[in-house]
């Protein structure tokens, strides 16, 4: 077993005996231990379109009962020593959350095991989480943003499992049932296929022998995960209109990027902040302080294995809708015709760093970012690469990202008919 140190961090990685890896971020300055066991290979990524939104009902599910507790017991075992304990599924993982006083962690990691390895998905808590999530999804379409940001996702990625929601959609929920859960759970819930992530009042020592009790024992199948088939996509753009009787306009402009390993990816991240990243980003201030056009506007980029998406976007008023396109292009244009100012780009990276450590101040919040880093292949070490990278881009390597990202835009546009007749002449470049 070889471990090594991350430099200038208490962060160790270790490969166990069975092929989970652990990570150990130690840090005592409160009794409590968090974790974040990921499973990399699971998340939408690895569903079929007719099974979209399996993974998100398993983890709605999974910790609703097994071969040994009811989900009655388990809640009560996790509130009789005040701890937490979720799933979730994302795009790109899966993952279990914990959280406790440090004297009691063996406790709750040994009640994740017993999720982990053997759940039962009971048929009543299945169809509550089915109706539950069905609720979510016929709610999301009365929300004008939800309607706009499903239209562009959908046309940015067809035919590819970022072009669903991670919710399915209402006839794939409808159609999945225990033997789905199951069947999922028993090829993708493995040791090889495990990262856990620990930080808090914890040495490698300790979490080592913890684990080992917990899932020592686990062992792997003997068949290979299969790789998801997951096209790479051109950026071919276009726009698309939905008429919804709203008191706004939503109007959403995006493009298709690269992946994290992409050269673009921080230059990517610095013009997200730059544009629309809290009160005194350019899209605000322009747009919404300078013309009143807007009630919310923003940008994000988010972190992603597969094909990303930089999104632009304004919530106005019904008669504004052409103008706050026009004003979302122009300034995602002035981008593409000039580089920021050297001034320009040190506001941005001083706060795309200022939050940057502000998101790791928690126990819990440091647990997911190592793991999360390790599961999509970064690596434990991206926590400081990722400010070194940041402090090093030029005004000329932004300007060469808007260049070359910013081309073939995605329009997605939801409001009323006059709204949208107000669109007729725009030009998508």
């Amino acid at each position: 077993m070889v471990s090594t140190a991350v430099p200038q961090k208490m962060t160790h990685l270790t490969k166990l005996g069975n092929g989970i890896t652990l990570i150990v971020t130690e840090n005592p300055v409160a009794d409590l231990v968090a974790a974040r066991l990921f499973f990399p290979k699971a998340g939408s990524r690895w569903e079929s379109p007719a099974q979209s939104g399996l993974f998100h009902l398993l983890a709605a599910v999974i910790t609703k009962g097994t071969e040994k507790y009811t989900a009655v017991e388990i809640a009560e075992q996790v509130e009789s020593i005040g701890a937490s304990l979720g799933a979730s599924a994302s795009n790109d993982y899966m993952a279990l959350s914990l959280k406790t006083v440090t004297k009691d962690f063996q406790t709750i990691l040994d009640l994740a095991a017993e999720i982990l390895r053997n759940p039962t998905f009971p048929a009543d808590e299945v169809e509550l989480e089915r109706k539950i999530t069905l609720q979510n999804i016929r709610s999301q379409l009365e929300q004008p943003f939800n309607v706009a940001y499903k239209q562009l996702r959908e046309n940015m990625y067809p035919q590819h499992p970022y072009g669903m929601s991670i919710l399915g959609t209402d006839e794939t929920v409808k159609d999945l049932t225990p033997a789905d859960l199951k069947a999922a759970h028993y090829q993708h819930f493995r040791p090889d296929n495990l990262v856990i992530s620990l930080s808090g009042r914890i040495n490698l020592e300790q979490a080592e022998a913890m684990i080992d009790r917990a899932l020592g024992s686990w062992e792997n199948p003997s068949e290979p995960l299969p790789m998801p088939s997951v096209p790479v996509l051109p950026p071919t753009g276009g726009m698309w209109l939905h008429e919804q009787d709203s008191q706004q306009a939503i109007v959403i402009l995006g493009y298709l990027t690269g992946t994290i390993a992409d050269a673009d990816f921080f230059a990517l991240k610095l013009i997200s902040t730059y544009l629309g990243n809290g009160l005194s980003s350019r899209l605000f201030v322009e747009l919404r302080e300078k013309q009143g056009l807007a009630y919310d506007v923003s940008a994000f980029f988010p972190t992603r294995l597969s094909q990303s998406q930089f999104v632009t976007y304004i919530g106005t008023a019904p008669k504004n809708t052409a103008i706050a396109l026009k004003g979302l292009q122009k300034e995602v244009q002035r981008l593409v015709d000039a580089p920021l100012s050297e001034a320009e780009l040190q506001v941005a990276k001083n706060k795309l760093l200022g939050q940057y450590a502000l998101g790791k101040q928690t126990n819990s919040q440091l647990a997911q970012i190592f793991g999360w880093y390790e599961s999509i292949g970064l690596g434990v070490n991206f926590d400081n690469e990722f400010k070194n990278h940041i402090e090093r881009i030029t005004p000329a390597e932004v300007h060469a990202a808007a260049r070359h990202n910013f081309k073939n835009p995605y329009i997605s546009v939801v409001g009323s008919q006059d709204a949208l007749s107000l669109l007729e002449d725009i030009e998508l470049s």
